[in-house]
């Protein structure tokens, strides 16, 4: 059982390849980046990442490993104390058409329709007035909506809510899809609905997205790469590829294969003073396996 068990460890493995990306060819580009709060909490040290135009790109780590921090660098809302974050070659300065950040609420306006909150957010845009109804139904139809254009937010379930967040930022058309934990307050079958269909929706538009999550099989069911992150201080410690076709089912035993791993990771990079383990042998990784 055990030998079987390896073998589809080993197998999941081969799914998993090293991120090689360079700044040059980069989308996004973040190097030596560093933030540290008043109250000199280091949320992140010499983070360097580059991410390809239409890569949708997991950071996965638990609390306090600055995964919102970097996303909110991204965003434009949080100046960094050291380094650099770059969009197509140009200094991030704060907020931007180019970017739209989507947090853990859906943060509808309450008093508009979900109809009038896409409207809204398209006339922000500079959307001409003739164009923003048609194109607001479209996302709406997009979502899976259609029938509740003219329903309020406290009509709506948790998950329409968020299919109205969600069709309310791709309706805007930036080029990069930055995500704060969106399903996180969502139940467990909503969510896996959730993520149906985001990569659905991804996989039609091949927008750049940066997508914050502590949860590692949401991580490998919607990420081409997964960024793991460990924290004191908050660093990035593995960026893999993740090399399994989309669309992906949440029942894909192969996924649960992967998690494994990566839980196994996280697990050995939350090492004292932020301190890496040395390196293990292949004998000890299978020890792990028993337990």
């Amino acid at each position: 059982m055990f030998r079987a068990l390896l073998a589809r460890w080993k197998s999941s493995l081969r799914l998993f390849q090293p991120a090689q990306v360079n700044a040059q060819r980069a989308k996004i580009s973040v190097a030596e980046l560093g933030h540290s709060y008043a109250n000199k909490v280091v949320a992140l040290k010499n983070v360097n990442l580059n991410i390809r135009s239409g890569e949708f790109v997991c950071l996965l780590g638990p609390s306090g490993c600055g995964k919102s921090t970097l996303l909110y660098a991204l965003a434009g809302h949080v100046t960094p104390t050291g380094g650099t974050v770059a969009i197509d070659g140009k200094s991030i300065r704060g907020p931007g058409p180019d970017r739209l950040l989507m947090f853990q609420e859906a943060a509808l306006f309450p008093w508009m329709t979900v109809l009038g909150n896409l409207k809204f957010a398209l006339a922000a845009r500079g959307v001409p007035r003739a164009d923003r109804e048609p194109r607001a139904r479209e996302f709406i139809r997009r979502v899976h909506l259609s029938g509740f254009e003219n329903s309020l937010p406290h009509q709506l379930s948790g998950g329409m809510k968020m299919r109205a967040s969600l069709a309310r930022a791709l309706a805007v058309d930036s080029a990069v899809l930055l995500m704060d934990e969106p399903f996180g307050s969502l139940d467990s079958q909503t969510r896996v609905h959730m993520q149906e269909l985001l990569q659905s929706i991804w996989l039609r538009t091949s927008k750049t997205v940066v997508f914050v999550t502590h949860d590692v099989h949401e991580a490998l069911m919607l990420g081409t790469r997964v960024v793991v992150m460990a924290p004191r201080p908050g660093r990035i410690v593995k960026d893999l590829e993740i090399h399994l076709p989309m669309p992906r089912s949440a029942e894909d035993a192969r996924l649960d294969e992967m998690a494994r791993y990566l839980r196994m990771l996280m697990r050995r990079v939350e090492g004292p003073e932020g301190t890496l383990p040395p390196p293990r042998s292949s004998s000890q990784e299978e020890a792990d396996l028993r337990h």
